[in-house]
């Protein structure tokens, strides 16, 4: 599979999906969509795949759209229709990473910044070396924060920081974002690679499954009542108690041995 824009590549059950213009700090153009599409399709498919782990080449992880891309460009004279970008390739990215059937890790070296910053925030479990940094720029040249933005900032941090981070366009350190709750991990540099490698192993070793419908039932969370998320967690267990990887998971522990979960 031959890429131009992004790295793919799967080893023992983890595949690795780097955006790769790192003289744009990997910002993206409709080409680099389709690219993480078909990449993404892939992943889907191949079930031997049991973790994403989405990382930027270079210094930066992502600083959004670019805004040199031909599809940003005005068109006889009349300004672009931006929103068209937003609904035919952020939202399905988005909903993509949030649907994907296996957990996925942001592993953020470097800018991640306006629609880089959500799609860090989009998966599962988001990780940033110490000198990371996370942005919403969209104030600054007139717009409003996309690709998720605006729903996942108050979710994290709460509407104040959120409004803060929003309005201001400040940078906020990834020492910072994990204080508040933004990621999960700040790790020090040096260090950063191999806590990715270690975290990807992890959970290549778990149950897939159970692990995308934690997800599933945590982000519905929020619009449900109790008892409308009691009967999710229902419906899930009954679900997983019919699985290989629970069935595995008892008879190991009555052992006293390692689980080995196939994600099935």
């Amino acid at each position: 599979m031959a890429f131009n824009d992004i790295l793919f590549s799967v080893e023992a059950g983890v595949a690795r999906l780097t955006l790769n213009r790192p003289d744009k700090l990997n910002s993206f153009t409709g080409a680099m969509h389709s690219e993480v599409r078909t990449a993404l399709d892939r992943i889907q498919g191949d079930t031997s795949i049991r973790v994403l782990v989405l990382s930027g080449a270079g210094r930066g992880f992502c600083a959004g759209q670019d805004l040199a891309d031909p599809q940003m460009a005005a068109l006889d004279g009349r300004m672009p229709d931006i929103g068209n970008v937003v609904e035919n390739h952020y939202k399905p990215l988005i909903l993509r990473l949030q649907n994907l059937r296996v957990p996925t890790i942001a592993a953020v070296n470097g800018t991640a910044a306006g629609a880089g910053c959500s799609i860090a925030l989009a998966c599962d479990l988001a990780v940033a070396s110490d000198k990371a940094s996370f942005l919403q720029a969209f104030s600054r040249i007139g717009l409003v924060p996309d690709t998720g933005g605006t729903w996942f900032l108050p979710q994290r941090v709460g509407m104040a920081r959120a409004m803060g981070l929003a309005l201001l366009a400040d940078k906020l350190p990834a020492a910072k974002a994990a204080e508040w709750g933004l990621i999960w991990e700040c790790v020090p540099d040096a260090e950063f690679i191999a806590r990715i490698d270690a975290l990807a192993a992890q959970l290549a070793s778990m149950p897939t499954k159970a692990l995308v419908r934690t997800r599933q039932a945590m982000h519905a969370a929020p619009t449900h009542t109790l008892e409308q998320q009691l009967s999710m967690e229902g419906g899930f267990m009954r679900e997983l108690g019919w699985s290989h990887d629970y069935a595995e998971g008892v008879r190991a522990f009555m052992e006293k041995r390692a689980p080995h979960f196939t994600g099935e």
